[in-house]
């Protein structure tokens, strides 16, 4: 075997859905990462994050998804479609100051919007939330415009739970509570 190329270790599937899998995000994903944060879906519903080249994009997935998952064991999980390896969006926990629990997330590049892709991700976060973290809660926001994501998380068994001010911004946060969640 050749040592001097050494074949990069690929990140850890974390979870199986029928037709996705959820894995950790790692420096090789900038240029998924640069193309899925400038969306025009993402920009104008969860926001603009300033990446704007790969060396950004690096820099987010360092500070974001890979920092959390070193210290809180989740974050934002790349989802690949199982039939051809394609990268097609993110889903995952986020740990915010602002909220007391981790918040459901996910982004789907448009492509692959409208596929129930994103409750299939997001059913399959849950039950890893509450089955293998054995949180008790797990929240998620919304913009109040977004009304397809709000849909998703009714889907997911999640409730209204009321709207909470995020640095100036109005936000519509849902709830499941660990007791409530489907096994």
């Amino acid at each position: 075997m050749d040592r001097s190329h050494p074949v990069p270790a690929m990140p850890p599937t974390l979870i199986d859905t029928p037709r996705l899998r959820l894995e950790e995000l790692c420096e090789d994903d900038a240029g998924f990462v640069l193309a899925l944060l400038n969306t025009e879906g993402f920009l104008r519903h969860i926001g603009d994050r300033g990446v704007r080249d790969l060396d950004g994009a690096r820099r987010y997935l360092r500070e974001g998804p890979l920092a959390s998952y070193a210290e809180h064991g989740f974050g934002l999980w790349k989802a690949t479609r199982k039939a051809d390896g394609t990268a097609v969006g993110m889903s995952g926990l986020v740990r915010r100051d602002s909220l007391p629990r981790p918040d459901l997330g996910y982004a789907f590049l448009p492509a692959f919007e409208g596929q129930g892709l994103a409750t299939e991700a997001g059913a399959a976060v849950l039950a890893h939330a509450f089955g293998t973290l054995r949180l008790p809660q797990v929240l998620a926001i919304v913009s109040p415009g977004n009304e397809a994501s709000a849909r998703v998380l009714v889907k997911l068994g999640m409730r209204e739970w009321g709207l909470r001010d995020f640095d100036g911004e109005t936000l519509r946060v849902f709830t499941l509570e660990a007791t409530s969640a489907a096994p």
